[in-house]
């Protein structure tokens, strides 16, 4: 490295823009993911700092290559300052130049990680560092503090004792290497061989890449401590620490000066002097001082001499390296047993001639007092009850919360809703002694504050000291306890070799438990502040209150947590003490997350194996992370971080989860393997990929952990989640053996086949081989890792192989991770509450709900809704068209091809929309499962609405043909009239002038037409339906009375029934066995009591299906447009007789009495009554004559008028036009109005505008606002006809709360629309007969047929009309544009809310179109509890299934052998002992399938969270539901207490919270 570069890189001070972050090495990177061994110069920063995070010792060997011009155009941007790059670019690069100008660029926080990586490495560290432009020397204090280094020594009695403390604070001899001048031999390197010989803990000139130019190294003091292992091979039989001033020591005295102060043995390397030699000098101070002195001689060849006590000579020249070694290292141990000096890193910040960066940075400062003034509090307090003291919200009350809560979720035996209600009531009462009980301790008032009042470098000081400072703190109690234990286990496992089961054994057991115990109470550190702060607010939210004492609101805490995992602090995300996940918080923390990053996609990358298998160590190698390795310090529960990945374009961040081992020592006598079981399957479930860490080469031990997690990922694979896994198989002794490695890889593939058979046979799955479950490939997805130290500890640096397989892992991370769609941050959130509910539940498979499914198939559901409609609504458009031109005579016939065809454009616009959907959603991958399905519903949809277009159109063809006589004799009435009035007219021209006359001359005329047409043509009656019902009922049963009217009476009307046992016989022809057992049936129907719950749905669902099919075949009959007939009557009972016989028929046990045909049809026609009446009265408006022709007398008297007053024959036929147009335009204005209705109500209504679950939670919301139990009856028994009530209200509100602002402006665009189109369709005609020199006749077509598409209107309306002598056009279009203004304006003068209603077209209401749109969902209902199945579509695939359920005793479930209504939820039975009976055979609701038929097509999920909904509907309406069932909520089924404090606002709102939109 030039001077040149040099003198840029430190042209100024490095300021804090500058400075490399730590954030930003720890972010993975395109190059991080490469293994380099060599580099070119830009890349050399980037290549040093990955080795270095990964522990990799070889980053001080990295090979620089040549750069060609070439590959510096085309370098890829750093995130590195220039500075930092310039530094280290020249032709010969000295390896520690790299490590120190990384470590002068680097922030803090960075320093700290580089020197702590560098200590794992087993490297020397910078003790004082010379700024390279002041040569201000600088003790990077900061640095060490999260170093701790681990001893074995022996005590007097030759037992090991291990130490393990703060590197900072522990107290040892240190020996001090010095150089005067300039020797051939090598100080450093002397020196590793006193510390391991086998390992280069300082760089020296002999190591790979050294050079003899070096800039920043001289005057730098690095340390080193040789660590014993209580091994009698040990060099030194304490821990000693080495110091090495890099340089001649004369030329750097204030180090020397330092060193020597501080030093118990120092130790100078010497050449030969010259005479006048400065040096010498300060050799013999050294010489004369009280310390012990080394003097190696370079030029010497001595051995040992004692020169005088305690300065000894040791020559160098052409010795034995080892010799000399052994030599130095007896004597040194000499010096160090004579010397009382030790040294203390801290008390190099006592020197006044150095700078200490801790007390140079400011912001490090404030965080040091911070930390302290919190652990002052913690003084003199007893380490095992100070977290009872300090952190009282995650003690008992929470302990307690989180067991109440398994227990709710695990109930035993046949609890009831009053015992889920006492344990709930239970669990709110522990929660709001957490609140108000539990007092705040100062300790986290003072960290909150803290939180609150820093910034964010500040903010990491503080975690950090806090951290630092906590540990320090409890480090000496908890290594004493751990020795206890260690020695208690011991002796336990010792007795329990020797098969004792002696008294002496249980002793030993509970005192190991006791140990146990005080640990976990001793540990104290960040994790547990945290745990202290979500506990507090998990309190506050569960009773919605502030706690007094808590100086922010609560709301605010959840963004602490946030900010820290941004810093790159783990979060705790399940409690290992109490073993619970505290969701509430973990959500809260969770959207903090996304309100201050965003709703990133995250790659969830888990990790499960045994306790001390190297988890925390590879996740901290791989991604440069501190989770706790220390054995003292395992991961309990599991802790999540976030890493950065700024280059993946399909996820934002790696989220790391490391989780306390499987068979964990301490829950070993305490813990079965369900804790195990349900650790693996949580972690399993949330990460997108889990590492499966196996240590060693113990089958056995291998065999225990692959049996839980082969069970994990084949409870996945049932709920369609789809992790992927890869096995880590460490601390194998020879990786490089492909041999070894090929059979290591079959034994595993064999090993998790025969686990997938054990496991499929406990989950109940067909699956044979591991690959059954999982997609895994035993050749990449298996890797083989080194040992990951290179020789023994704790002197033994990290393995560089280990480093290597680690780099290999990162890759294979990455490369699943670059396939996958990371989770959004929110969809992790509802995947840890699904995952963690599922698992409290026990029964993982059967309690499962995949909210990220859940919700990704609800838009689907909206998505399939609005293509439906777009389909449907397209259709509509063209049905109106080709309904217009059937009517006009324009069409004979009409093909599905046809239709196709008009369709094809809106097809392919779906098609398109589909394809993106599934595409480019964020939640495609899920969206795949239904692709293929989803697309043939629609294929199917379009069919039958082609078909069903086709039926309508044709039967309207049909309809056209029967009704040409009616049509016929209506127009020759109209046109008759016309002619007649017309000879009148020239009949009086001559002879008045007087209008009075004229008028009473024509009304004359009038009367006698309209006798002589009424005389040919007979008044059309109006209808009695009822009364037409009892003629061919009576006719029917003639021994039966029939009385239509009684029906007013609930108890005859057969959809106001709660039993059908009095319309029922039993069927004789039953054997012998089963004649007791109807008698008994028949005994209880006589006396009131309902028949078998199966018997009565299977009635309750023929008599819904009977009404739904009649109704279709009463709207058939197109009553508006053919009239009524007696015929139809007969033919609707021919089919409710045909429908009940065939029930018969089939598989039941029953015969209906006449009774109940009678009554199911009179309550049928009952029902229908209104819309036959009202389809009569306006089929009888339009033909019936005295009315039509009394609706035209006003019209033809205007032409009456006009043919008096010798108006041209073009001006009268236009005005004839004009009035046949009349209601044509009105109603295509109408219709098409209705259809804009429709889809403005699609779009804009937010009851409409998603899918099911999303208009039922507004159907349970008007209900509710309704106050009806008669509305709920409806819901409840008969859902879709409460639906279709809800339409046609929201259709009423729509309209009337929008005609103004949007119904009123759209007629009167359509009516415009229409006038130009008529307009157009004249001027055309008249220029098409100008042309062709045509007559009128041909201008009549003409005209017709431009309108056919858009209004009925056709030749055929004036037959019988004069119009020959029409000739001239321009005069007749000029004309009907005069009067079709008028027209056209008398229609709008009637638009109004009231005639809207009443001109609109039956078929074409708004309300009709809505309902039949969403008629076509699932309308199944639960056998339970009558919860709809909120499926959008009809016929779906899979399970029936409701967003909640209800209180079976809504739907009349009472108690077996009481008169007790059933107050359980169904979603609560399902996890009971409980049993239920069809057909008298009992099953229990856990195996509630097994009862067949709609039980098996139900998929009904455990749910104990709190549904208000139906439990303040039953408080409500108690009185009205056991009048209904004549049963009382009494006895099992009382109501709880706790049910009763809901209102109807707590009801209404609870819908969105568990309603999937």
């Amino acid at each position: 490295m030039n001077g040149n570069i040099l003198q840029r890189y430190f042209t100024h001070e490095i300021n804090q823009h500058d400075e490399l972050r730590a954030a930003d090495v720890l972010q993975i990177t395109e190059h991080s993911l490469q293994s380099h061994e060599s580099c070119g110069e830009e890349e050399l920063i980037q290549t040093f700092i990955q080795k270095l995070l990964m522990m990799n010792y070889k980053a001080r060997y990295i090979t620089t290559k040549e750069t060609t011009k070439e590959d510096h155009k085309h370098q890829s941007e750093h995130i590195y300052p220039m500075d930092v790059q310039m530094a280290v670019q020249s032709e010969h690069i000295y390896p520690m130049d790299v490590q120190m100008a990384v470590f002068h660029c680097a922030d803090g926080f960075l320093k700290q990680l580089m020197v702590t990586k560098l200590s794992q490495c087993q490297y020397a560290l910078p003790l004082l560092v010379p700024d390279p432009f002041t040569q201000q020397i600088e003790f990077p204090l900061w640095t060490f503090r999260q170093i701790s280094k681990s001893w074995k020594m022996r005590n007097i009695n030759n037992e090991i004792i291990i130490k393990t403390q703060p590197i900072y604070k522990a107290e040892t001899p240190i020996v001090s290497f010095f150089r005067f001048g300039s020797v051939s031999s090598s100080k450093s390197q002397l020196m590793n061989s006193l510390i391991n010989e086998k390992h280069n803990t300082f760089f020296h000139r002999n190591c790979p890449g050294s050079s003899r130019t070096r800039v920043l190294m001289d005057g730098v003091v690095e340390i080193a401590w040789f660590c014993p292992s209580g091994k009698n091979t040990d060099k030194f039989t304490d821990c000693v620490a080495f110091c090495n001033l890099h340089g001649d020591a004369g030329d750097h005295e204030k180090q020397l000066q330092i060193l020597t102060e501080r030093s118990s043995v120092n130790v100078v390397l010497l050449p030969h002097f010259q005479k006048k030699d400065k040096s010498i000098i300060k050799v013999e101070k050294l010489y004369k001082d009280s310390k012990p002195l080394i003097c190696l001689f370079a030029e010497d060849e001595s051995t040992v001499i004692e020169m005088k006590k305690g300065k000894f000579k040791i020559g160098l020249k052409d010795r034995n390296q080892s010799d000399v070694s052994e030599e130095l290292r007896r004597v040194i141990n000499v010096c160090i047993s004579e010397s009382s000096h030790t040294f203390k890193l801290e008390d190099v910040s006592k020197h006044s001639d150095i700078r200490v960066d801790e007390d140079y940075n400011n912001e490090c400062k404030r965080g040091r007092e911070a930390a302290k003034q919190m652990v002052s509090l913690l003084e003199k307090k007893d380490l095992t009850e100070i977290k009872e003291s300090f952190l009282p919200h995650q003690g008992k009350l929470w302990h307690q919360w989180s067991q109440k809560n398994k227990e709710l979720h695990r109930p035993q035996g046949n609890e009831s809703e009053m015992e889920i209600s006492r344990k709930q009531t239970e669990m709110k009462t522990i929660r709001q002694q957490q609140q108000q009980e539990s007092v705040i301790s100062e300790f986290i008032k003072l960290f909150i504050k803290e939180m609150n009042s820093h910034n964010e470098h500040e903010k990491i000081f503080f975690l950090k000291w806090l951290r630092i400072l906590l540990d320090e703190y409890i480090s000496a109690d908890i290594s004493a306890l751990h020795h206890k234990y260690n020695e208690k286990w011991s002796s336990v496992l010792k007795m329990k070799d020797n098969n004792e089961k002696s008294e002496h054994l249980k002793d030993e057991q509970t005192e190991l438990e006791r140990i146990s115990e005080k640990l976990q109470a001793a540990s104290f550190g960040l994790e547990h502040i945290m745990r202290e702060i979500g506990q507090i607010y998990e309190s506050c939210s569960s009773v919605k209150k502030n706690k007094k004492d808590l100086q922010v609101h609560f709301s605010s805490l959840p963004s602490l947590a946030a900010e820290m995992m941004i810093s790159g602090f783990p979060l705790e995300l399940m409690d290992g003490d109490a073993a619970h996940v505290p969701v509430i918080w973990i959500s809260a923390v969770l959207d903090q997350l996304v309100q201050k990053l965003g709703d990133q996609r995250v790659f969830v990358l888990s990790v499960l194996g045994i306790q001390s298998s190297g988890k925390s160590t590879m996740l901290n190698a791989m991604f440069g992370l501190q989770f706790a390795v220390s054995a003292g310090r395992c991961t309990r529960g599991a802790f999540m971080q976030l890493v950065r990945v700024p280059d993946k374009k399909n996820f934002d961040y790696i989220l790391v989860v490391d989780t306390e081992g499987l068979r964990t020592q301490e829950l070993a006598e305490r813990s079965t393997s369900n804790h195990d079981n349900e650790l693996a399957t949580f972690v399993v479930g949330i990460g997108n990929l889990t590492l499966i860490n196996i240590f060693g080469e113990n089958p056995s031990e291998m065999q225990d952990i692959l049996q839980i997690v082969v069970q994990a990922f084949l409870r996945m694979k049932k709920v369609r989640l789809n992790p992927s896994c890869v096995f880590v198989h460490q601390n194998v002794s020879d990786i490089t053996a492909e041999e070894i490695n090929m059979k290591g890889r079959r034994r595993l593939q064999e090993t998790l086949d025969e686990m997938t058979k054990l496991a499929a046979k406990e989950e109940v799955y067909d699956a044979e081989r591991f690959n059954d479950v999982i997609e895994f490939d035993v050749q990449k997805d298996v890797k083989y890792f080194a040992q990951l130290w290179e020789g023994s500890p704790p002197m033994a640096p990290p393995n560089p192989n280990y480093c290597e397989n680690i780099q290999e892992l990162k890759k294979t991370v990455m490369s699943h991770a670059s396939k996958a769609h990371g989770m959004k941050l929110l969809d992790f959130k509802d995947r840890i509450k699904d995952l963690w509910e599922a698992l409290l539940n026990e029964r993982f498979i059967f309690s499962f709900k995949n909210s990220l499914e859940i919700s990704a198939y609800r838009k689907l559901e909206t998505k399939y809704s609005k293509w439906s409609w777009s389909l449907r609504s397209a259709m509509m458009e063209i049905e109106n068209k080709l309904h217009n031109k059937i009517e006009n005579e324009r069409v004979h016939e009409v093909e599905e091809a046809d239709l196709q065809k008009e369709l094809n454009k809106t097809s392919e616009e779906v098609e398109k929309s589909m394809s993106n959907f599934f595409d480019k959603d964020k939640d495609k991958d899920i969206l795949i499962h239904w692709k293929a399905s989803f697309e043939i519903k629609i294929k199917d949809l379009q069919e039958n609405i082609l078909r069903e277009t086709k039926r309508k159109l044709n039967e309207i063809l049909h309809q056209r043909d029967l009704k040409k006589k009616i049509d016929a004799q209506r127009t020759h009435h109209q046109n008759t009239l016309l002619e007649k009035s017309k000879e009148l007219a020239l009949k009086l021209k001559d002879k008045t002038n007087d209008e009075e006359t004229l008028k009473k001359e024509f009304n004359l005329f009038w009367e006698q037409c309209v006798k002589n047409i009424i005389r040919d043509t007979p008044a059309i009656k109006d209808i009695d339906i009822m009364k037409d019902v009892k003629l061919v009922l009576n006719d029917m049963y003639e021994s039966i009375h029939v009385n239509p009217w009684n029906l007013s009476n609930e108890n005859d009307n057969i959809f106001s029934l709660q039993t059908y046992a009095k319309y029922i016989k039993f069927k004789k022809s039953k054997k012998t066995s089963k004649i007791a057992n109807r008698t008994i049936k028949a005994i209880k129907s006589s006396t009131g009591l309902s028949l078998p719950r199966e018997d009565e749905e299977k009635i309750t669902s023929l008599v819904k299906d009977i009404a739904q099919q009649t109704e279709k075949m009463i709207k058939s009959y197109n009553i508006v447009n053919m009239g009524y007939n007696i015929t139809y009557i007969q033919e609707l009972l021919d089919y409710i007789k045909r429908s009940v016989k065939e029930h018969e028929a089939g598989p039941v046990d029953y015969v209906f009495k006449n009774e109940f045909i009678m009554n199911l049809t009179l309550s049928i026609f009952q029902k229908a009554n209104k819309m036959f009446t009202d389809q009569h009265r306006i089929f009888r408006d339009a033909n019936d004559p005295l009315i039509y022709v009394e609706k035209k007398r006003e019209e033809y008297y205007s032409v009456f008028q006009k043919y008096f007053h010798g108006a041209a024959s073009a001006a009268i036929f236009g005005k004839i036009i004009c009035q046949k147009l009349k209601e044509p335009v009105e109603q295509s204005v109408y219709k098409k109005t209705a259809r804009y209705v429709t889809d403005e109500m699609m779009k804009n209504c937010e009851s409409l505008n998603g899918n099911r679950s999303k208009l039922e939670k507004y159907i349970l919301t008007f209900l509710a606002e309704a106050d009806s139990f008669l509305l709920y009856r409806s819901y409840i028994h008969l859902p879709k006809e409460l639906f279709n009530i809800f339409i046609d209200l929201l259709v009423s509100r729509y309209i009337t709360a929008n005609f103004s602002a949007s119904v009123l402006p759209k007629m009167k665009d359509n009516i415009k629309l229409l006038q130009e189109k008529i307009m157009k369709a004249a001027h055309e005609s008249t220029e098409r007969v100008q042309v062709n020199r045509g007559v009128v006749g041909l201008w009549l077509k003409s005209f017709t047929q431009q309108l056919s598409d858009e209004l009925i209107f056709s030749e055929k309306d004036f037959s019988g009309v004069k119009y020959d002598d029409v000739d001239d056009f321009k005069l007749l279009e000029d004309v009907i544009r005069n009067e079709l203004t008028a027209i056209t304006s008398d229609i709008s003068k009637e638009f109004n809310t009231q005639t809207f209603d009443e001109k609109l077209d039956l078929k074409f209401r708004p309300d009709e179109l809505l309902r039949d749109h969403f008629s076509h969902c699932c309308w199944v209902q639960c056998p339970f509890c009558k919860a709809l199945c909120t499926n959008t579509i009809e016929n779906h695939d899979g399970d029936h299934s409701a967003p909640f359920h209800r209180v079976d005793g809504i739907n009349g479930w009472s108690y077996r052998k009481t008169k007790n209504l059933s107050a359980d939820f169904c979603t609560t039975l399902v996890t009971s002992e409980k049993y239920f009976r069809t057909s008298d055979k009992p099953f229990p609701y856990r195996e509630y399938r097994r009862a067949g038929g709609v039980f098996a097509d139900w998929s009904i999920t455990p749910d104990l969270s709190d549904l208000p909904y139906w439990k303040w509907f039953v408080c409500r309406f108690q009185k009205d539901l056991e009048e209904h069932y004549e049963n009382t909520f009494e006895g099992s089924g009382k109501i709880p207490d706790e049910w009763r404090k809901y209102s109807k606002q707590d009801a209404i709102e609870s819908l969105d919270e568990y309603i999937y939109l």
